[in-house]
Parts: structure tokens; sequence; C-alpha cells
């Protein structure tokens, strides 16, 4: 009974666990462990080789587990379950992508996008399923395979945003399916194929920011799908056919930026029935600007700009319901009378309008009244450079959503008080260089949002209303070149915020404010060419940020006052043509006479010789003084006469070394703008980042004038302190010149296209990145750099060398104050370069030893680099430097940083050396320099001894460098003679070796 029972179930059981067992294998197969398909799983094990994953995107991929689980890939649905599709974008992911993504042939969708691959593209000729692949913003590298044309079922391919070469694959029209297109943003050069025009299916070709050059060819404007063109920042050249067939589909156009010319079709909007994006910023572009552009209904975005368009606006546009930005700047448009302005009343149809741009063209007469009818959304009107004349209309004030309005640079008249008050929300005003009239209103100060207060070169009079000084977020304040008199407010004292502040050729007079003091980001400072009394006010002390100081013309008396002197980054002080007396100072800037101007002040005597200024008058007691010195003289002549060839000698060599590292900042430096950098960097794009600082952000770009790799280093202005150390950083590199210092390329200190300031610093790319990156590696990188024994022995003389000449030999003394293995740059052939200089201290005398210059940026230096003395508040000092290099060295040699985790109890990586210094060095030294040292000794290429002294020697070195006490540590200059010492040993065996090697 029991077994027929048991048989029966058996008969029921058996198809219902079959049953059960295929919905598990089918719907669950990713709890399975058994790996049927092993093609896909070893290739995703050999691309999961070579990637470095400092996220762990790629923990789940192990054998324990399914692949289909893995994270990042989809499988089929059916056995054998292959690998359909491997989406990892956005997941930090470094090195080489392994070519065994080829063997994958079911893959149809592979994104790799916005990580930091690099190396060649993969060979994938053998994925004929593939249709989506998406490796945009990575570091590829090299050319385009033909082979990747083979992947004919292809619908969407993005290379974009990488540092691919070569040309365009003559053979891309075999991918007939495409659908998306984009290459752009690479380094392709050659000309735009033909045969891509025999893609019919392409909606969206994006080609932007290459080298490519040649026409754009006839056969491109008929392609029936194209929906978005993207061909700027190229080099074509040539132009538009004039005969322009109806491509209804076309909505986005990018031209900008290229070598085009000629006139525009007349038909373009018409040909062009559905656009709703054009720029051709940046062209050669004549003729007049084709009415038909108001048939494209649907445009939103109008870029015309920096071209040789002529004629009228045409009113046409006023028909664009949808227009939001209108840029035709830098052309040759004009308007003189009614119908010239007709499309200023157009465009009042435009209700969504936002920005309106007109700077630099021909427009004249009067600026109609119909302003004001504009938009109640524009937030930008730029009419600068023009030939507007007349008064502002008060209608203007209507439009209280504008954050920028620029009227200067035109022939504008009459007063501004009737509509100035109610712009609200401006943060930018230019209306300098016109001719208008009146007082500064007193309705300016409810403009509370203003960054920028542009009033230069205009008739205004009267006085300074002290409610100015309501305006705290203000910048930026140029009042010069007026008729404004009486005192300068106290008030401005309370614009905490001022970088530049010019109040030059006015009337103004009474005695300067002592709350100017208070404005301690004050870099430009010009009060000249007005009647001000009184002395220069003690509170200066505190504009610890001034580079430019100019007083000069005024009325001003008293001696010099030595507080100028604290001012460690003034560049240029003017002090001519006032009543100062009293003996010139001998020290501080005004021992540099190119620097200082002290003309017209009549009372002023002695000081350097270089300002050639009358000697002080001498007492009767100096008198005296000087007859029993001229009874000393026979005594001590010949002692004097030594001294004085000795010191003459060094005066003309420090003179030489001088003038050698100290080139006017700014007179051979290339001039970039805000624009060339974004353009430079993609507009700041993560993916151009390099890395990060305390005030900052590094990116890596392409000047395209000069065709220079380099390195912008952003400064976060919002950052306390990155102000001060931009100035640190210009003051420091100006000045100095050393093979082993990185130099800086240019620098940029303007506005953004937003109105905010914006800072930058421009250096040579190194393409080997820094020295943290080489002495520390991350546990996943495959196949990590290292660097051998001469390498890390190189790298601390070029090191020696830059601080020994900082601190000895240019000049004035400059103590780095941050001296870590991420400041030290190394370029193509590993010589080291030392970088940042945001918190360096210049000295006044070039003997600075521990008792220097107070810093005002606070704890000076990265923790575990800082020498003890600064923790108690110490000042910057040469030794600290030392300090910083001991530890540095230290860090070279044993591979760990001085913050490593082992390091706690008292322990640190001074005290782990010393208690293994000399016996046990071996067992503090990098694995990888020991494995190198036993090698060598293995292959009898050098002693064990020999090795065993040299590690000694350096060792020591950096020991002597970090003692506690600064007055223990050696100079630079005694550092880096021990350096040099150590390395001539280096090469003495190294010779040895390779004469060996030889026979």
């Amino acid at each position: 009974m029991d077994l027929m029972r048991t048989k029966q179930l058996a008969k029921f059981a058996v198809p219902i666990l079959s049953a059960f067992l295929l919905i598990y294998e089918v719907g669950n197969v990713y709890c399975a462990t058994v790996h049927e398909n092993s093609v896909d799983l070893h290739s995703l094990l050999d691309f999961k080789q070579g990637v470095n994953d400092p996220n762990g995107a790629l923990r789940t991929w192990n054998i324990s587990t399914h692949f289909c689980r893995w994270k990042g890939v989809n499988c089929s649905d059916a056995r054998p379950w292959r690998v359909t599709g491997l989406n990892l974008t956005r997941k930090g992911l470094a090195g080489k992508i392994s070519p065994s993504l080829g063997n994958l042939t079911s893959l149809d969708m592979l994104d790799l996008s916005y990580n930091n691959f690099d190396g060649p593209l993969p060979l994938l000729n053998r994925l004929q399923r593939l249709k989506f692949l998406n490796l945009k913003s990575n570091h590829l590298q090299g050319v385009i395979p033909d082979g990747l044309t083979n992947c004919t079922d292809l619908l969407f391919l993005d290379l974009s945003k990488n540092f691919l070469t070569g040309v365009i694959p003559p053979s891309i029209d075999s991918l007939s399916k495409l659908i998306g297109l984009r290459l752009g943003q690479n380094n392709l050069t050659g000309t735009i194929p033909t045969m891509l025009t025999n893609i019919t299916t392409l909606q969206t070709l994006d080609l932007i920011y290459g080298q490519l050059t040649g026409k754009i060819p006839d056969e491109l404007w008929q392609m029936p799908n194209i929906e978005e063109l993207y061909l700027g920042g190229n080099n074509l050249s040539g132009g538009i056919s004039q005969t322009f067939p109806n491509i209804s589909s076309l909505q986005y156009l990018d031209l900008a930026i290229n070598m085009l010319a000629n006139t525009l079709p007349s038909n373009i909007g018409d040909a062009l029935p559905n656009l709703v994006y054009i720029s051709l910023a940046g062209n050669s572009f004549e003729g007049q600007i084709p009415s038909s552009l108001g048939n494209a209904s649907g445009l939103f975005q109008i870029d015309l700009s920096s071209n040789n368009f002529n004629g009228q606006v045409p009113s046409s546009l006023g028909m664009l319901s949808g227009l939001i930005r209108l840029n035709v700047e830098s052309n040759m448009l004009n308007a003189s009378d009614n119908e010239g302005w007709d499309f200023f009343n157009a465009l009042s149809n435009c209700r969504n309008l936002e920005q309106l741009s007109f700077t630099d063209n021909q427009l004249q007469g009067v600026i109609p009244n119909s302003v004001g009818n504009l938009s109640v959304n524009l937030q930008y009107l730029l009419m600068s450079e023009n030939k507007l004349s007349g008064v502002v209309p008060p209608s203007i004030g209507n439009l209280t959503s504008l954050i920028e309005l620029g009227l200067d640079a035109n022939s504008l008249t009459g007063p501004i008080d009737e509509w100035i008050g109610k712009q609200e929300n401006l943060t930018s005003l230019h209306l300098e260089t016109n001719n208008f009239t009146g007082t500064i209103p007193l309705s300016l100060a409810n403009l509370t949002k203003l960054t920028r207060l542009y009033l230069a070169n205009n008739a205004f009079d009267g006085i300074v209303t002290p409610n100015l000084g309501r305006l705290q977020p203000l910048l930026e304040l140029d009042l010069s070149n007026n008729n404004l008199q009486g005192s300068i407010p106290p008030e401005l004292g309370n614009l905490k915020q001022l970088y530049i502040l010019d109040l030059s050729s006015n009337k103004f007079s009474g005695a300067i404010p002592e709350t100017l003091g208070q404005c301690q980001n004050l870099v430009i400072l010009q009060m000249e060419q007005n009647v001000l009394t009184g002395n220069i006010p003690t509170t200066f002390t505190n504009l610890n940020s001034l580079s430019l100081l100019n007083l000069s013309h005024n009325a001003l008396s008293g001696p010099l006052p030595a507080v100028l002197n604290d001012l460690k980054l003034l560049t240029k002080l003017d002090l001519s043509y006032n009543n100062f007396e009293g003996e010139i100072p001998r020290n501080g800037i005004f021992d540099n006479s190119t620097v200082v101007s002290l003309d017209g002040n009549a009372g002023l005597c002695g000081g350097a010789m270089t300002l050639r200024m009358r000697p002080c008058p001498v007492s009767h007691r100096a008198i005296s003084v000087n007859r029993l010195i001229k009874i000393l003289i026979p005594i001590f002549g010949f002692m004097s006469l030594i001294l004085l060839i000795y010191f003459l000698l060094l005066g003309k060599k420090r003179s030489r070394r001088t003038s050698l590292s100290e080139p006017s900042f700014g007179e051979h430096f290339e001039k970039v703008s805000y624009n060339d950098l974004a353009q430079a960097t993609r507009d700041f794009s993560e993916f151009n980042l390099i890395g990060r600082g305390s005030y900052g952000s590094v990116y890596r770009g392409k000047l395209k004038e000069s065709k220079i790799e380099v390195a912008v280093k952003v400064f976060d202005l919002e950052m306390h302190g990155a102000e001060r150390s931009f100035m640190s950083e210009c003051e420091a590199l100006r000045s100095i010149q050393h093979r082993n210092l990185l130099s800086i390329r240019t620098a940029c200190s303007t506005g953004d296209n937003t109105g905010r300031v914006f800072k930058a610093l421009v250096f040579d790319y190194m393409p080997n990145g820094n020295l943290d990156m080489w002495l520390h590696h991350k546990e996943d990188e495959k196949t990590p750099n290292y660097l051998n024994l001469t390498q890390r022995i190189s790298i601390a003389v070029n090191i020696a060398d830059a601080l020994d000449y900082l601190h000895h030999d240019c000049g004035r003394t400059i103590v780095h104050s941050d001296l870590k293995p991420s400041n030290i740059l190394l370029d193509d052939d590993m010589n080291a370069l030392l970088g940042d200089f945001g918190i360096a201290r210049l000295y006044l005398d070039s003997q600075s030893t521990y008792q220097g210059s107070v810093s005002t940026i606070g704890l000076k230096g990265t923790i575990g680099y800082i020498p003890p003395e600064y923790g108690g508040g110490g000042h910057a000092s040469t030794l600290g430097d030392v300090y910083s290099f001991g530890i540095m060295l230290l860090e070279i040699f044993t591979g760990k940083r001085p913050t490593d985790p082992m390091f706690t109890d008292g322990l640190d990586i001074v005290s782990f050396v010393d208690r293994n210094f000399p016996d046990q060095i071996f067992q503090v030294i990098d694995v990888r320099l020991k494995e190198e040292c036993n090698n060598l000794s293995r292959d009898n290429m050098v002693s064990e001894d020999t090795i065993y002294q040299l590690l000694v020697s350096l060792l020591q070195v950096a020991l002597s460098c970090t003692r506690p006490s600064p007055s223990e540590r050696l100079n630079m200059k005694q550092a880096a003679t021990k350096i040099h010492a150590i390395n001539a040993s280096l090469h003495g065996w190294n010779e040895k070796k390779y004469a060996s090697v030889d026979q």
C-alpha cells in the first residue's frame, strides 16, 4: 500500500518538480554558481583584471556568484545565458579596456562612459549584435580602429570627450543603421568624410572641438533625417551653399569657432523651419542677417556674435515668440533712424527673452523708449561699445529682472537717477566712458546685489553718498575720472568684499578714511589726482592683499609710514607729487626703485641710492661723529677696503640674480580670458579634473591659440584665504626662475560668464603627474609604475636644488610653507618641479631664519609635514621648509605617508626610522626599493655594503633635517650639498655597473 502511494506521489511529483526546476533555472539563474558560459565569464574576469576600481563597483564580480548577477551585467533570458549588456557608467573606473570584451559576441549594449579609462580603443569588431556603444568622457587615446565599422548593427556610437587622434575612418558609412554619432571633443584631424552622408538614418552628428579642416560637404545638408549637427570648434573653412536645400528635420545647428566665411543663404530660415538653436559665432560670415530666420518659429537661441555681419538687425526676429537668447555682439550692425531701430520694437513680442547682446556694433542715436517694453524676464541687456547718444529712456526701469546692464563706451548723456533705483536685481552695472551728468543717485543704494559698479569716465559731480556702504557684496567700485568732490565717505570701509577701488581723477578732499583699512581683500586701491590731505592711515597695515597703491598727485603729508613695508604683496607704490617729508625708509618696498615712485615730494630725503633723492641734512652731532670716524679711518682702512670690495661683489651677484629671476609679471605672459580657459577645459568639466586642493581645483586643458596642453588651477573664491593664496602664488611665481620650479605660463583674473569673480593660474601640463601618485598606489592598480633608486635620488636632488634656490639664491628669500609630494610635479623626463606657492612667504632679507615674518594665513602647511614649532603659533621659516623636506625624504625612501595609520601612540615617521637607524634600515625602506637593492646585490651589480652605505647617508640627511629644534637642523644649502654628493656616488657605481655589463 505504501509502495503504491509512493508511486502515485512520484507520478505527480516528478512533472511538478521538473516544471519547478525549469522555472527556477530560467527565472532564478542568478542564484546559480555554475557558469555554463565560460567564454563570457573569462572575458568579464579579464576585463576586471585590467581595471582600477577605487570605489568597489566591481566587488560583486567573483565566481562564487553567477556572472549574470554581477553589477552592471545583463544577460539573455535562456541558456546559455549570454551577456547582452554591460553598463558601468560613472563608476570611477580606470585602466585599460580589455580587448576580451570583443569575445562577448551577444553584447548589444556597452556603456563605460564617464570613467577614467585610458589607452587605445579595444578591438570590438566581432560584436556583430552591438547596437549601443558609449565610451564618452574617458582618457582614451590613439586612432579609431577601422574594425569598429564591422559592428554593422550599431545605432548609437559615442566616443566624445576623449583624446582620440587621426581621421574619421573612411569606411564609417558601413555603420548604415546609425542614428547617433558623437566623436566631438577629441583631437581628430582631416576632413569630414563625404561617406558620412550615406548614413541616411543619422539624426545626430557631433564633431565639435576637434581639429577638422576643409569644407563642409554639400551632401551634409541633404541628409534626410538629420536633427542635430554640431561642427563647432574646428578649423573648417569655406562657406554654406547659397542654394540651401530644405532640411525640415534639422533642429540644432552649431558651426561656431571655425574659419567659415561668405554670406548666409537668404532662405536659411525657410529651409530650416524646425530649427530651435543656431550658433555661428566666431567665424567670418558677412553680409546681412537673413530676415528668413524669423520664419523658423521655434528658435529659442541665436548666436551670431564675432562675425562681420552688417546692415540692420532684421525686425522679423520679433516673430520668434519663444526666443530666449539673442547674441549679435562684435559685428558691424547699424541703426541710425527709426527704421533701423524697428527690431527693438519687434523684440518686445519675444516675451521669454532673457539675454540680449548688441555690444561692439555700429548702433547710433538715442535708445528707443520701447526698450522698456522688452520682456520682463530679461536678465542681460548689453549695448556697450556702440555710438549711442542722448539720455537713457526712463522706461528701462521697467526691466526689473536685469542682472547685468552694459551701456559703457558710448556717448550717453544726462542723469541716471530716474530709473537706476528700480534695478534691484542688478549684480553688474557698466555705465563707464559716457557723458552722464548729475549726482550719483541715492537710490543706487537699493541695488544691494551689486558686485560690480563702474561709473568711471563720465561727468558725475557732487558728493559720494555714504549709503554706498550698504552695497555689501560689492567687489569692484570704479568712480574714477568724474567731477566728484567732498570727502571720501568712511562708510566705504563697510565694503569688506571689495578688491578694486578706484576713486582717481576727481576732486575728493579731506583725509583718507581710516575705515578703508577694514577692506582687507583690496588688491587695487587708486586715489590719485585728487586734493586729499593728511597722512596715510596706519590702518593700511591690514590691507594684506594689496598689490597696487596709487596716492599720487594729492596734498598728503607727514613721514612715509613704516606700515607700507608690512604689505608683502605690494608690487606698485606711487606716492609722487604730494607733501611727504622726512627720511625714506631703506628697506622693504622702498628699496626697489622700479616699483616705487616718490617724485615731487620736496621734503623727502635719503633712501636707496637708486631713488636718486637728495641726501638728508647732517646734524652738528653727526658732524662730530664724522670727525671721529675720519680719525679712525686710517686704523681700519685696510679692513674697510676689503669689506667694501666683498660687499660690492656680493651686491652685483645679488643684483644679477634678482634681474634674472624677477621679470615684470605680465610682460612676457600669454593673455587668456575666462572663455579661453573654459573652452580649453571643456567648461571645467569633471572629465578634465585632475586634482583638488585647499583653495580650488586643477583641470587639464588645451589652449586653442597656442595648442599647448596646460594645467589650469581655478581658485574657489568662496573659500577663506583663496584670494590671498592667488596673490601669494602670483607674487612668488612672477619673480622666481629655476629649472626645478614649476613656472607659471600666465594668470587670469576676471569675471566669468555669470559676472562672478574668476581667478586662475595656468601652468604647463605635467604628463607624469605628481610624486604622491608614484609613491602611493591604489591596491587594485593592475600595472602600477614604481620609482627606482636612481629616480628617487634624482627627485630628491631636484627638490633640494629648488629649495636651496628659494632660500639662498633668488634675491629675496621665499619660504614655500607647504612642501609635500602632491606639490612635486614630474615632467616627461621624470625631472621634479616644485609647485603650489599659495601660502609661500616672501622675506625682506636673504638671511632670514626662524624669526621670520608672521603668516596671516593660519597654520602653515599640511598635517604630517608641518614642523613642530608651527603648531605652537611659530613663524614661517626656511628651517620649517627644511623639516618638511626631511619628512618628504623619509616618505620617498620608506614608501609610507607621515599620516600612515601605523603611526600611533607616540610613533611617527621620524621615530620609526630613527629607532632602526643605522643597523636595521632594511626594515623601514620601501618594499619595492628593498627588492631592487636585493636584485642589484644578487646580480653582483653592486655590493650589499655599498647599497647599505648609500641608504644610510640618505636617511642621515633626512633625520638631520627633522630635528625637533630648528637650530639643530641643516639649512637647505647644506642638505643640497649632501644630497648631491650621494647622487655623485650613485652615478659612480652606476657607471661601473654598465661597464661590467658591456664587458
